[in-house]
């Protein structure tokens, strides 16, 4: 019994020992050369959704030849090539690390490593009324905009595409503000379009088009009758002249004027003799008429009187749409067969002849001239205008 448990010891050592020989052996016949990965890209430093091109081709197989290119893009998308090369691209802001692992024909495997970064695009948030009226400052805002990785943000802002502010030709390029928030002026109703890009100084670049919507105001009109008078008074000796430029219909509809000319009473008789003209040429009105004594016998003194009725039609009450009240006002006053009398007038005074001359050669005449009173008496239809307010 004993024997054979030395025996089986005995076999057990040997068993043993081959199997430790065996191994050293093997282990000697293992002689797989591994391949050296290499990895070049460009750009590293790429914006959302652009492409990076990636380069294993300088990977060398040592021996042999490498049979696949197994890339790894970092954002949970796998490749496997044939040749080394190949690009990607990252919709995603954000660090990525890139892998290319090599193998070889005789089944090494190697691998190398990359990082690209993805810069993010900043985002616009831009703010601005909804219903601004001719005439309004409308403040844009886009203080609010942020960028991914939090760098600092310039604003560049096109006001307005249909002006070109900087003379190049072209209205959709100029920087009219450089400011988070700005105003743009509005003087007319219409469509205002515009831009703001901005840009973090990575080369991320996001630009917005916006579209300003300028309502025109509503305002009440209404009438009411005014009487404007204004007088003038002059000495004119004989053959003298004295005019005046007036615009006596700035701020009401012509209904009819009166003028009077009167001269201060003669010392001797008979009366001089003058003559008052007014002329509207821009629309063909001329009137003159000379003076005519007066009734001795109750002091009327010479006058000279020119009348005119019914130059227009009385206004009718209204709501207009326009941009601003001075708008309103020329629209009423210069509304074809009612603007009579808002052009220039022109006022003549005239002294024709000073009576009486003197009878004796060489001695000065006792009355060479006249004093006289110019009064003229418009009555103008005005408009009242009243703005109505928008809730």
């Amino acid at each position: 019994m004993q024997e054979k448990w030395k025996r089986s010891r005995g076999l057990f050592l040997v068993a043993l020992m081959l199997t430790f020989s065996l191994a050293g052996c093997l282990e000697a016949f293992n002689t797989t050369t591994e391949p050296t990965a290499t990895l070049e890209a460009y750009p590293l430093l790429i914006q959302e959704g652009e492409m990076v091109t990636l380069d294993g081709r300088e990977s060398d197989a040592i021996e042999g030849i490498i049979t696949a290119y197994r890339w790894d893009f970092g954002d949970g998308e796998t490749s496997e090539t044939v040749t080394g090369f190949t690009s990607h691209v990252y919709d995603v802001f954000g660090a990525y690390t890139v892998s290319l692992e090599v193998e070889n024909d005789q089944g090494g495997t190697d691998e190398a490593f990359t990082v690209i970064i993805v810069n993010g695009v900043p985002t616009i948030t831009l703010n601005y009324p909804e219903n601004p009226r001719a005439g309004d400052s409308v403040l844009l805002d886009a203080s609010s905009s942020t960028d991914p990785e939090g760098a600092e943000l310039s604003y560049a802002w096109d006001l307005d595409w249909g002006v070109d502010s900087d003379g190049d030709g072209d209205g959709r390029n100029d920087i009219d503000a450089t400011d988070a928030q700005t105003l743009l002026p509005t003087n007319t109703s219409g469509l205002y379009v515009g831009s703001l890009t901005i840009d973090d100084g990575q080369g991320g670049v996001a630009t917005e088009v916006f579209e300003v919507n300028v309502s025109a105001r509503q305002f009440n009109i209404e009438w009411k009758e005014k009487v404007i008078e204004q007088s003038w008074s002059e000495y004119l000796d004989e053959g003298e002249e004295w005019t005046e430029q007036i615009l006596p219909g700035q701020q009401g509809r012509i209904l009819s004027f009166e003028a009077i000319l009167e001269l201060e009473d003669d010392v001797i008789q008979p009366y001089d003799n003058f003559s008052l003209i007014i002329s509207i040429p821009g629309d063909g009105f001329y009137e003159e008429a000379e003076t005519e004594g007066g009734n001795i016998t109750q002091s009327e003194n010479a006058k000279a009187t020119i009348l005119a009725n019914d130059l227009n039609s009385k206004g009718l009450d209204e709501v207009i749409e326009a941009d601003s009240e001075e708008m309103v006002l020329r629209m009423l006053l210069n509304r074809p067969g009612q603007d009579f009398g808002q052009k220039e007038w022109a006022l003549f005074v005239r002294a024709l002849q000073t009576n009486p001359d003197s009878t004796i050669e060489f001695l000065p005449d006792p009355d060479p001239g006249n004093d006289w009173t110019l009064t003229l008496r418009v009555v103008i239809h005005e408009p009242v205008i009243t703005e109505i307010a928008f809730e």
